[in-house]
């Protein structure tokens, strides 16, 4: 992690807090990273199984991972999903147990 340097008039307590804002973002990224990977991880499984039995397992689990990934990015201030649909080729099946359309 940097920091940016303070000015000499900065307060310890507002050297503490530009760090601790510092530490927020870089946890909100990684957390960010987690999300998206358990979605790739969690549609991998959903597109390579051709199992009937275990299709509704693995759908309720990529729409949990998806939600996850879409909560975590409205907390990083991210709030519009559609390039990430396209991007992670998100199947409908998937987005419609989110609600979406």
């Amino acid at each position: 992690m940097s920091l940016r340097p303070l000015s000499a008039s900065a307060s310890a307590a507002e050297a503490a807090f530009d760090a601790l804002g510092h530490e927020i973002l870089a946890e909100k990224a990684a957390a960010l990273g987690r999300a998206g990977q358990r979605v790739e991880e969690t549609l991998a499984r959903l597109r390579d199984n051709c199992d009937e039995q275990l299709r509704p397992r693995l759908l309720k689990e990529a729409a949990e991972a998806v939600h996850g990934y879409f909560i975590q990015r409205e907390l990083c201030g991210l709030r519009r999903h559609d390039a990430v649909i396209r991007e992670y080729n998100i199947p409908k099946a998937v987005l419609v147990r989110l609600g979406a359309k």
